[in-house]
C-alpha cells in the first residue's frame, strides 16, 4: 500500500489541487484522487510532482510496511 504525503506537501507549498494540476500537466480530478490514495501515480506524474514541489519522491510518497 502507498502512503502519501501529496496533499500536506502541496498545501505546505500554498498551492490549491488546480495549481498544481496545471503545473504538472494534469487534471485537478488527478490530483485528487493520488491525495485520495485512488490512483497510484506513475513514475513520471511522481517525480513531476516531487520537482514542481521542489522535495524529493520519498517526500510525497513511501510504501507501508
Amino acid at each position: 500500500m502507498l502512503i502519501t504525503h501529496l496533499a500536506h506537501v502541496r498545501r505546505a507549498a500554498g498551492l490549491t489541487q488546480a495549481a498544481l494540476a496545471q503545473q504538472v500537466g494534469v487534471s485537478r480530478k488527478t490530483i485528487n484522487t493520488v491525495e485520495n490514495r485512488v490512483f497510484v501515480p506513475s513514475t513520471v506524474l511522481a517525480l513531476k510532482l516531487a520537482r514542481v514541489l521542489e522535495v524529493p519522491v520519498e517526500a510525497l510518497f513511501e510504501l507501508a510496511d
